[in-house]
């Protein structure tokens, strides 16, 4: 089992005094489909203090979506910000279209 297994994660998450963000009633926020609730999950990560193994194991498993290690994975990569779904309003198409 790697060091970034998510069963080791679990693991030294229990051996910590106390709480990581990801452990609570809003768990769902890690795998939200709201890209604020997605910014919100990466800003609770930035305080944990298995931010680093969480995010190297994740990329080491090519997680295909959530927040691990303070970072979106979508398909497997990490990406800057999730979009929306759907189409982008009118005005954001026109001014994509001028600059």
């Amino acid at each position: 089992m790697s060091e970034g297994s998510v069963k080791t994660l679990a693991r030294r998450a229990a051996e910590l005094a106390g709480p990581v963000p990801c452990r609570g009633g809003d768990s769902w926020l890690w795998f939200a489909q709201n890209p604020d609730d997605l910014e919100e999950a990466k800003a609770r990560c930035r305080r944990c203090p298995l931010r680093v193994p969480c995010l190297a194991g994740a990329a080491e498993r090519r997680e295909p979506c959530g927040v691990w290690g303070g970072e979106i994975f979508d398909q497997g990569a990490i990406v800057a910000v999730k979009r929306r779904r759907g189409r982008p309003h009118a005005d954001r198409r026109a001014a994509a279209r001028a600059g």
